[in-house]
C-alpha cells in the first residue's frame, strides 16, 4: 500500500503539484505503515509469551481498532488531499484567470499607452496647429488693421480730392465769371480805346498848336527874363536859382529893410538849404545881413517871411544862440551862421524875389 501511496505521491509530484503539501501526505502514510508494523509484530510476539485461550482472545480485538486508525487516517489523507487538490486547482484556477486578466491588462495598457502616445502626438500636433492659427490670426488681424488703415487714409484722401474738385470747380467758375466779366470789360475798354483813339488824336492835334504857342510863349519869357535879367542886374540884382537877390550897402533895421525889400516886390530872403546859405553868406562877404526869420508873433516859434515855419532840417544857428529872448526876435546871417538881434539894429540885408 505504501508503494502505492508513494506511487500517487509521484504521481502527484510528476503532475507538478506542490512538493511540500506532498511531503506532509508522505509523512501521514509512513506514520501509518510505522503503527501497522508495530500491532503486527506485537501480535507475532504475544502467543509466544501467553499460553491459553485469554491471549487468542485478545489480538482480534487490537486488529480491528488499527484498521479503523487506519482508515481515519486514510480518510483524513484523503480529505486532505482532496483540500489540497481543490485548493491549487481553484488556486490554478485563479492564477490562470487573474494572468489572462494580467495579460489583458497589460494589453488594455499598451493599448491605452498608445492611445495615450497617440493622444499626446494629438495634443502636440493639435497645440502647434492652434499657435499657427494664433499666429495667422494675428498676422490676419494685423493685415485687417493696416488695411483699416489704408481705407481710412484713402478714404481722407478721397474727401481731399472732392473737397478739392469742388474748389476747382468753384475755381472755374469763379474763373468763368471773370472770363465773361473780362470779356464784358475788354468790349468796354476796347469802346474806350477808341473813344480814347478819337480823343487822342483830337488831343493831340490840340496839343500840337498849344505845343506850338507854348514854344512862342517860353521863347517870349525866355526873352523877357533875360531883359529882367539885364535891367535887375545893371540895378544891383543877382539871379540865382529862379530868384533874383539884392544886397544893400547900407544898414536899417529889420522892419526897415523888409520894407526896402517889399517896395520893390520882394521880401527878405527865406534860406531852404545849404546852397543858398553858402550863396548868402558869399554874397554877403561875411558880413551881419538881416534874413527873413523872426519869432515877433510869438517867442521861440521862429518862422519866415512868408508864414512858413522854420524846419530842423534847415536850420544854421550858431553856437548858442538863439539867446536873446523877448529882446532879440529877428535873425541875421553871419559867416559863421544865425544869430538872433534886437529888431531895431541896424544891418544890411539881401532881399529875394521869385523870378517866375
Amino acid at each position: 500500500m505504501s508503494n502505492n501511496v508513494y506511487e500517487d505521491v509521484l504521481g502527484i509530484e510528476s503532475g507538478g503539484r506542490d512538493s511540500e503539501h506532498v511531503e506532509m501526505m508522505v509523512d501521514i502514510y509512513e506514520s501509518a505503515d510505522v503503527i501497522s508494523d508495530l500491532d503486527f509484530r506485537t501480535n507475532t510476539q504475544q502467543p509466544l509469551k501467553q499460553t491459553g485461550s485469554g491471549s487468542l482472545k485478545t489480538s482480534p480485538r487490537r486488529t480491528p481498532v488499527c484498521l479503523v486508525l487506519l482508515c481515519f487516517l486514510l480518510l483524513t489523507a484523503v480529505i486532505v488531499l482532496s483540500v489540497y487538490i481543490y485548493t491549487n486547482y481553484t488556486r490554478e484556477t485563479s492564477i490562470t484567470i487573474l494572468t489572462e486578466e494580467k495579460d489583458q491588462l497589460i494589453i488594455n495598457i499598451t493599448s491605452l499607452l498608445e492611445e495615450r502616445d497617440q493622444l499626446l502626438t494629438n495634443i502636440v500636433n493639435i497645440t502647434e496647429e492652434r499657435d499657427q492659427l494664433l499666429t495667422n490670426i494675428v498676422n490676419i488681424t494685423e493685415e485687417r488693421d493696416q488695411l483699416l488703415t489704408n481705407m481710412v487714409n484713402i478714404t481722407e484722401e478721397r474727401d481731399q480730392l472732392l473737397s478739392n474738385i469742388v474748389n476747382i470747380t468753384e475755381e472755374r467758375d469763379q474763373l468763368l465769371t471773370n472770363t465773361v466779366n473780362i470779356t464784358e470789360e475788354r468790349d468796354q475798354l476796347l469802346t474806350r480805346v477808341k473813344v480814347f483813339s478819337s480823343e487822342k488824336d483830337q488831343l493831340e492835334k490840340r496839343l500840337s498848336s498849344e505845343k506850338d504857342s507854348l514854344m512862342k510863349q517860353r521863347d517870349q519869357l525866355q526873352q523877357e527874363k533875360n531883359y529882367l535879367k539885364f535891367l535887375y542886374e545893371q540895378d544891383g540884382w543877382f539871379y540865382y536859382q529862379s530868384s533874383f537877390y539884392f544886397i544893400s550897402s547900407k544898414e536899417k533895421s529889420w522892419s526897415e529893410s523888409r520894407r526896402y525889400c517889399t517896395d520893390r516886390k520882394a521880401d527878405l530872403t527865406i534860406i531852404n538849404n545849404r546852397e543858398e546859405q553858402d550863396f548868402v553868406k558869399k554874397t554877403s562877404g561875411g558880413a551881419l545881413v538881416w534874413i527873413g526869420l523872426t519869432d515877433s508873433a510869438e517867442e521861440g516859434s521862429w518862422k519866415w517871411v512868408d508864414g512858413t515855419n522854420m524846419t530842423t532840417s534847415f536850420r544854421f544857428w550858431r553856437l548858442f544862440e538863439p539867446n536873446g529872448h523877448r529882446g532879440e526876435n529877428c535873425a541875421a546871417s553871419h559867416s559863421s551862421g544865425w544869430a538872433d538881434y534886437p529888431c531895431n539894429a541896424k544891418f544890411k540885408w539881401i532881399c529875394e524875389k521869385i523870378a517866375f
